[in-house]
């Protein structure tokens, strides 16, 4: 099922019973979020704004183990991200204004899509759909992240962050696991050759302390996810 289907489906399920998500359009927004924090409210579970196990099961939904990691709804980070796969930064001196538009919601001084923009992306996803996470000082740094809520191990929906050109280098980037093989990472980020996509990044360009999890949010269980051992790596990430 697709990470816009199973938003869908958490949508109507609080319709269904009386706590009023907005628009149910598949998007993961804060009306949505804060539909969950009243009806986990309602029902006497911590109103954190996750649709983890105790929460889907009192809205009836089928519990996470029957549906693929990377959709589970108790990861809306996410399933924003993979909502976006495909938007693509405008060539040239015009900008795609989506991506300014994310900047613009977050306060965040943005002035072209030119500019490097896999932290914006990442601040994004984490910004809309998590109102209580801090976001850290100057997102749009790569390595920033680094510093972003607590340290955990690689699985669906940690962020990644990794050293750019060589290790001492200053410059990084930034995106979010969902998968791995023998050599490399799996990662959904932003502007990965221009555009929101996953590529595969070799596992040795990781930071220190850069597998990062919300402060704000369960720890995740669900463990690494592996796959096929992939050709080629990503080079091209800014």
């Amino acid at each position: 099922m697709s990470a816009k289907s199973n938003v869908t489906r958490v949508q109507q399920a609080l319709a269904a019973k009386g706590f009023d998500p907005g628009v149910i359009d598949g998007i993961w927004g804060k009306r949505t979020e804060a539909a969950v924090r009243a009806f986990q409210t309602a029902r006497g579970l911590q109103a954190d704004g996750i649709v983890g196990p105790l929460t889907r099961a009192a809205l009836g939904l089928e519990p996470a183990a029957q549906a693929d990691a990377i959709d589970d709804p108790a990861l809306p980070w996410l399933l924003e991200a993979r909502r976006l796969l495909g938007i693509r930064e405008t060539p040239g001196k015009d900008n795609n204004y989506v991506i300014l538009d994310w900047a613009d919601e977050l306060g965040i001084p943005y002035a072209s899509d030119d500019i490097a923009w896999c932290g914006l992306f990442v601040a994004h996803c984490i910004g809309t759909t998590l109102s209580n996470e801090p976001l850290p000082a100057n997102p749009l740094g790569a390595q920033n992240w680094k510093r972003f809520g607590g340290p955990c191990t690689p699985q669906p929906g940690a962020i990644l962050v990794f050293w750019r050109e060589n290790p001492d280098s200053w410059k990084g980037h930034v995106g979010f696991y969902v998968g791995e093989d023998t050599k490399g990472y799996y990662v959904l980020g932003g502007n990965q050759e221009d555009a929101v996509s996953v590529v595969r990044i070799e596992k040795r360009r990781l930071l220190k302390s850069g597998v990062r999890w919300p402060a704000s949010v369960p720890l995740g269980a669900a463990g690494p996810r592996q796959m096929a051992l992939g050709k080629g790596f990503s080079t091209y990430e800014a």
